[in-house]
C-alpha cells in the first residue's frame, strides 16, 4: 500500500521539486555550452602568441558545468522515478547523489571565490605579453599584431590604460581606427567579460544548491515514510 497523508503531500513534492532540478540541470548544460561557443571568448581563449597558447582557466571552469548539468538531468530524473514508484532503494541512491553533489559545488564554489580573479587576470598577462612584444619591435611584430587585433575588434578596447604611447605602433589595428574615441582600455574590459559570466554562474549554482537542500529533506522524510508505512 502508497503512503498516506503528509507523506504523500511529501511525495508529490519531492516529484516537483525533481522535475525542477531536473529542468535546471538542463538550464546549466545549456548555459554552459553557451559559454563554451561565445564568440567573444571563444575569440580570445583560442589565440596562440608565438607558440604560447591564451590561457584556458575558463573552458574548464565551463566543461565541469557541462558536466554537472548532464549529472543533475540523470539525478532529477532518478528522483522522480523512485518518488513514483516509492522505492527506499532508489530514494536511498537518490540522495547520496545528492550528497555527493552538494560537496562538490560547495568545494567548487570555494574554489571559484578564491579564484575569481585568476581568469582575467591570465588573459590581461597573455594581452599585456603580446603588446610589450609589438611595443618592444618599431617594425611591428606580425604575431603580436594579429593577437592584439582580435583583443581590440573583440571588446572594442585599445591598451593598457594610457592610450600615450601606442599611437605610432598600434593606431592601425584598434577599433575602426579611431584611438582617442576608446574610452575602456581592455584590461577594464576583460575584467567586465568574465565577471559577468562568473555572476551568472554563481547565481545559477546558488539556486541549484537552495533546491538540492529541500531534496535531500523531502527525501529522508519520503524514504522514512515508506518504511513506516503499513503493509497489508
Amino acid at each position: 500500500m502508497g503512503v498516506e497523508g503528509c507523506t504523500k503531500c511529501i511525495k508529490y513534492l519531492l516529484f516537483v521539486f525533481n522535475f525542477i532540478f531536473w529542468l535546471a540541470g538542463g538550464a546549466i548544460l545549456g548555459v554552459a555550452l553557451w559559454l563554451r561557443q561565445d564568440s567573444k571568448t571563444s575569440s580570445l581563449l583560442n589565440l596562440n602568441l608565438d607558440g604560447t597558447q591564451a590561457p584556458n582557466t575558463f573552458y574548464i571552469s565551463v566543461y565541469i558545468l557541462i558536466a554537472v548539468g548532464a549529472v543533475m538531468m540523470f539525478v532529477g530524473f532518478l528522483g522522480c522515478y523512485g518518488a513514483i514508484q516509492e522505492s527506499q532503494c532508489l530514494l536511498g541512491t537518490f540522495f547520496a547523489c545528492l550528497v555527493i553533489l552538494f560537496a562538490c559545488e560547495v568545494a567548487a564554489g570555494i574554489w571559484g571565490f578564491m579564484n575569481k580573479d585568476t581568469i582575467s587576470k591570465e588573459l590581461v598577462n597573455f594581452y599585456d605579453s603580446a603588446y610589450d612584444k609589438g611595443a618592444r619591435d618599431k617594425q611591428g611584430n606580425p604575431g603580436a599584431a594579429t593577437v592584439l587585433k582580435v583583443f581590440h575588434e573583440t571588446l572594442d578596447c585599445c591598451g593598457k590604460g594610457d592610450l600615450t604611447g601606442i599611437v605610432d605602433h598600434f593606431s592601425d589595428i584598434c577599433p575602426k581606427g579611431a584611438l582617442f574615441e576608446i574610452k575602456q582600455n581592455c584590461h577594464t574590459k576583460l575584467n567586465e567579460l568574465f565577471s559577468d559570466k562568473l555572476y551568472i554562474i554563481g547565481i545559477a549554482a546558488l539556486v541549484v544548491a537552495v533546491i538540492m537542500i529541500f531534496e535531500m529533506i523531502f527525501s529522508m522524510v519520503l524514504c522514512c515514510g515508506i518504511r513506516n508505512s503499513p503493509v497489508y
